[in-house]
């Protein structure tokens, strides 16, 4: 909870998009988006980086992860923005569509352990930008901190 109240009031943060999941008039799920950069800057790319997202321990399993991240993504590409980063789990993200970045030369905020490089990943809604950008991300300074780049 920290994380989103630190990213709601970083300028770095914006453009955002939030976006919540609700069951029975409660809030089951959460996730965010928050605007990213690549060094060296290339202009006419725009990136997000999804985190975090969550869904309440009593609902998951469910589909309502699978729900927010296929919304923020079809909100994304329509909004033009390029290109999803997310750190997180190897073996959920890319059933969501992401691939491993640091491979395609997308370099992390934060180095990245050889071990955990699946980790990092990446999604085009646009074609022909992989493969063609490279770069270090740069994210919002709420997010720009070790401890969020680590297991």
């Amino acid at each position: 909870m920290e994380l989103v109240n630190d990213l709601f009031s970083d300028a770095t943060a914006s453009p955002l998009l939030s976006l919540v999941a609700e069951t029975d008039g409660m809030i089951v799920g959460h996730i965010l988006f928050t605007r990213a950069t690549l060094e060296p800057d290339v202009e006419d790319i725009r990136a997000t980086i999804l985190a975090p997202l969550a869904v309440s321990r009593d609902v998951q399993a469910q589909g309502i992860g699978a729900s927010l991240i296929a919304e923020g993504i079809k909100q994304l590409a329509e909004s033009g923005v390029d290109l999803v980063f997310v750190l997180g789990h190897p073996d959920y993200y890319p059933k969501h569509g992401f691939q491993p970045a640091g491979a395609l030369g997308l370099e992390a905020s934060y180095p990245i352990p050889p071990e955990h490089a699946d980790a990092w990943m990446v999604q085009a809604l646009r074609e022909g930008v992989i493969g063609h950008v490279h770069g270090r991300v740069q994210c919002a300074a709420a997010l720009d901190q070790p401890r969020h780049w680590q297991e």
